[in-house]
């Protein structure tokens, strides 16, 4: 057994040899490279296949012997400092593994067909490679220096997969924002290390964690400084795992392909955040004031993220939004010592939210040859609606996303996330509130996002059904502003010209049998395939990977499930996780009471959405039950003002980025004009004035010295005579 973990090295560098052999085919021999690219993509999911073969096999032996293995070798030794390189294997590290590369798997799949069409296919797949190697190797660290190199290759490969289509400005435009926020993390994150290693002199974790705890029991070291070096380590968490305040790149990232967004920025290189603070929390829990700064982070991107996912157009921005949320709610628990909790929801989490985003992937890809190949337009859920009748395998695995990631019983996340709220009770009942009616707004606005893509009729209007398609497309606003952006043309195949989609109804139109009749079909060319001009389901490649993650959603709670009525210590989660702070127990009776409230609130979310956006609104509107409970007047005009004040906040994602970009972009800008005029007029003027001055002085004494005897003795006698009559009078 000991002899398999001191292999386990092998597993982050199995991906690492496509990543090379792909850069260095486009570099040396790029046709035929190209030729074979179908071989890259099935050895890539090959090698990362037997990385997950190799972390199951290392999670059955902690499964089975529940130790810590950890294996070094130096890499540099003088006198005075020792640096060693190696891997460390326990639950943490086995669960992260297991995550990363299953979730991997699926994810190359699902590209193969996904990125298809596109000419960066290679390159994408490299990078999807060299992203893999680096993630693994930041789970399996030993220590803090190599979380540090790993942590700066995944932030480059996240950097280069964001930007992939780096001709679009708005693409570029994204992966500088996440590189300069990243940057403000890592930069925290290092002087964080330098610190620690400062006050201890090691960076292995056993050492750290040892002598930081000996010396603040002793009162050896500064509280406030202590606080300051761990709160620099948190700092890049927080950019990491897109925490307030520096989440703002994470929703501009989905500008990046689908996939990407699937695995880093919903299962992998958001969770390394929360990775790291699940390694260090041992540090944590002994240094005042930093749980309490890990659980206010926590909570309040908890309920911003929720609140900032409300008005979003964009499917993957609604998605991204919600990733922020949930992984506030992972931090929370972490903050509040529930790290059993915290890790059970990193997992079913991930997998709920990879099938979300690949869903909608698989959405994009079936409305593109629709609307366009364009993001404004294809990631639009304005432009969609109605799509059940045409995609339903896909409709039913973005429906048990949606449950999964509501809380709703047997489904994955309700088994993490009510034990979350169920400690967040013991902890802090404000924090429990805010908690609690978080609940209710991911059920809002998850099922609002259900609604509106898959409910109601497909809202496009088809202009041309020859060889080019154009289409007119209207603004939605989340309380039922009505306006029409963009006029169709004449020739529209709707029944009307004047449609307006509103949030608060389905004021939409069928198009009509006998122009349904006349569409014809066009034809996108991938490959040998063609596509009707409806939305269509998906490839197999691209739904095998979304029914097993499917099945994920529908099982993996299962882990967390408590078996014994008396007490929590049964099921595999906490046999495997021994926790590094004492979580708290409850029994099935008190379980269930917990449960009944936050399904009211999840239940009364999914209310609230269908009334707005779904079949239910117009049972109300007939029953004129609304207008009746709100009248006309200062009640409704109040109630609109507060309506639109909430869209408004959402919408503009809460002011935040506006505000940065006055007091960080416009106010450094401004810094910098002001500082290039004091160096220009006050620094170099005094300069040049300098210089010039001497040199109008050396003119005039060029004038006055001219070798003369009798003009010496003239200026001699004028200037005695000045100074005498200046003297007497």
């Amino acid at each position: 057994m000991e002899h398999i973990y001191q292999y386990a090295w092998i597993i982050p560098f199995l991906p690492l040899p496509i990543t090379m052999s792909i850069g260095f085919g486009l570099l040396l021999v790029p046709t035929a490279t190209k030729n074979i690219r179908r071989i890259g993509v099935f050895a890539s999911v090959l090698l990362l296949s037997i990385a997950m073969g190799f972390s199951v096999n290392l999670a059955i032996q902690q499964i089975n012997g529940s130790f810590i293995y950890q294996y070094l070798w130096s890499w540099t030794i003088n006198s005075d400092f020792s640096l060693e390189f190696g891997h460390l294997i326990d639950p943490l590290s086995s669960i992260m593994s297991m995550l990363i590369t299953s979730v991997g798997i699926l994810v190359l799949i699902y590209s193969d067909n996904y990125m298809s069409h596109d000419q960066g296919y290679l390159r994408f797949f490299s990078y999807m490679s060299f992203f893999n190697t680096s993630m693994l190797g930041l789970v399996t660290s030993s220590n803090l220096i190599q979380i540090h190199i790993f942590w700066e290759l995944v932030g480059m490969c996240s950097y280069l997969l964001i930007g992939f289509w780096f001709t679009r400005p708005i693409a570029a435009s994204a992966c500088q924002k996440a590189f300069v926020t990243n940057r403000i993390g890592d930069f925290g994150l290092l002087l964080g290390i330098l610190s620690l290693y400062w006050i201890t002199g090691s960076l292995e974790f056993r050492d750290l964690f040892e002598i930081v705890n000996n010396l603040i029991h002793n009162n050896e070291l500064n509280s406030l400084f202590a606080t300051l070096c761990a709160s620099l380590l948190f700092v890049g968490a927080v950019a990491k795992s897109a925490q307030f305040p520096l989440h703002v790149w994470l929703p501009d990232a989905m500008e990046g392909p689908t996939p990407i967004s699937a695995l880093i920025h919903a299962a992998t290189m958001v969770a390394a955040g929360i990775f790291l603070v699940a390694r260090l929390l041992p540090l944590f829990v002994v240094i005042p004031y930093i749980m309490n700064l890990i659980s206010l982070i926590g909570i309040i991107t908890v309920l911003l993220g929720a609140t900032l996912a409300l008005a979003q157009k964009d499917i993957k921005r609604s998605l991204a939004y919600s990733t922020m949320s949930q992984l506030g709610y992972i931090m929370l628990a972490l903050g509040i010592g529930s790290y059993r909790a915290a890790l059970f929801h990193l997992i079913t989490h991930a997998y709920s939210k990879a099938l979300l985003f690949l869903v909608s992937g698989s959405l994009i890809h079936s409305m593109e040859p629709i609307v366009g190949y364009s993001p404004d337009k294809s990631q639009n859920m304005v432009l969609m609606g109605g799509l059940k009748r045409y995609v339903p395998i896909t409709r039913i695995c973005f429906l048990l996303g949606t449950f999964s990631l509501c809380g709703i019983p047997p489904l994955a996340c309700f088994w993490s996330k009510d034990e979350i709220l169920n400690d967040s009770w013991l902890y802090s009942p404000i924090f429990a509130i805010i908690a609690f009616f978080t609940v209710g707004l991911t059920a809002f606005y998850m099922f609002r996002v259900y609604l509106l893509t898959f409910d109601g009729y497909l809202r496009v209007h088809f202009q041309n059904y020859s060889s080019t398609i154009k289409s007119s497309f209207f603004s939605i606003s989340l309380w039922g502003k009505k306006e029409v952006l963009k006029e169709a043309n004449p020739n529209f195949l709707f029944s009307t010209m004047n449609t307006k989609v509103s949030f608060f109804s389905k004021d939409t139109y069928k198009i009509d049998n006998n122009i349904r009749n006349q569409m014809r079909y066009f034809s996108t060319s991938f490959g040998n395939k063609y596509t009707s001009m409806y939305p269509h389901e998906s490839d197999n490649t691209m739904l095998f990977p979304m029914l097993i993650l499917a099945l994920f959603t529908l099982f993996i709670g299962s882990i967390g499930i408590p078996f014994d009525q008396g007490k929590m210590d049964f099921d595999i989660l906490s046999k495997w996780l021994t926790p590094l702070t004492n979580p708290f127990h409850s029994n099935w009776y008190e379980f269930f009471t917990n449960v009944i409230s936050s399904l009211s609130i999840t239940f009364f979310g999914l209310f609230i959405a269908s009334s707005f956006y779904g079949s239910v609104y117009s049972f109300f509107q007939n029953l004129d039950l609304i207008n009746s409970f709100v009248k006309i007047g200062p009640k409704r005009i109040l109630l609109d003002q507060i309506k639109n004040m909430i869209y408004n906040w959402s919408y503009n994602r809460g002011y935040i980025d506006i505000f940065y970009t006055r007091l960080l972009t416009v106010g450094i800008r401004g810094l910098a004009e002001l500082t290039h005029f004091f160096d220009r007029r006050i620094i170099d003027g005094i300069i040049n004035g300098a210089g010039v001055t001497s040199f109008f002085i050396g003119e005039g004494i060029k004038y006055i010295g001219g070798g003369r005897i009798s003009s010496y003795l003239f200026l001699y006698l004028s200037y005695v005579s000045i100074f005498l009559l200046i003297f007497f009078y």
